[in-house]
């Protein structure tokens, strides 16, 4: 089966620090296709900086086109009320076998998510630290979350891509949860809060963002006080 990666997210807006990983990942991981998949509510966000979700898909898919591997994908657009990742995956899991892409800080806060149980039987988790986090895979809380979820250790990817492991549907639905993975990717120090603070106050985005994404920002004049 194709291996898909998901890699969800406000993308508000998307930029190169995301784009950079998702490409590491595409390419250690081996994956047939990475989806990004904008969130239309992002269950754990404010919505007060929030660009309407139908232009932050489009931004995304500026961003992303060029990219062999890369597709947008509008699943979450459909769904009325808050994006909750386990309903993505329910929708998703006949395109391939997923792996989802999630921070470090997502991953010690996964048992405040709907049904995580069920989330880590739909997909292999890919998590991926921040550098500036000093994330430790061995720490109390990250293993709270792995005992509390049935998880196996983590899986440290430093190099080639890992064998592949098919994972049947028979296996899923007795619970099989496969060990969540660990990539090192390289992040750049580029934030969305920047991001928008810079267009609200008509600075320059140009090394940040894709010059398309920049143009459709200033087009639209997203995120200005006045908009």
């Amino acid at each position: 089966m194709p291996r898909i990666g998901l890699f969800g997210g406000s993308f508000n807006p998307i930029h190169f620090g995301h784009l950079l990983v998702a490409d590491e990942i595409c390419e250690v991981l081996d994956l047939d296709r990475l989806l990004f998949v904008p969130a239309s509510r992002p269950p754990h966000k404010p919505a007060a900086d929030l660009a309407p979700a139908a232009q932050r898909f489009q931004m995304t898919v500026l961003a992303a086109r060029e990219h062999p591997r890369f597709e947008v994908s509008d699943v979450e657009l459909k769904r009325p009320g808050p994006s909750y990742t386990v309903e993505t995956l329910v929708a998703l899991q006949g395109r391939g076998t997923l792996h989802l892409l999630i921070g470090s800080e997502n991953f010690l806060d996964l048992l405040s998510w709907r049904e995580p149980s069920r989330v880590v039987r739909l997909a292999r988790l890919v998590v991926v630290p921040r550098s500036s986090t000093g994330f430790d895979p061995e720490s109390p809380a990250a293993r709270t979350v792995l005992t509390e979820l049935g998880l196996p250790a983590f899986v440290r990817v430093e190099g080639p891509c890992p064998e592949r492991e098919p994972v049947s549907s028979a296996e899923r639905n007795r619970g099989h949860r496969p060990a969540p993975l660990l990539v090192q990717a390289a992040s750049l120090p580029i934030s969305g809060s920047d991001l928008r603070r810079r267009a609200r106050e008509g600075k320059s985005l140009a090394y940040r963002l894709p010059a398309s994404v920049g143009a459709y920002i200033r087009e639209h004049q997203l995120y200005r006080a006045d908009a």
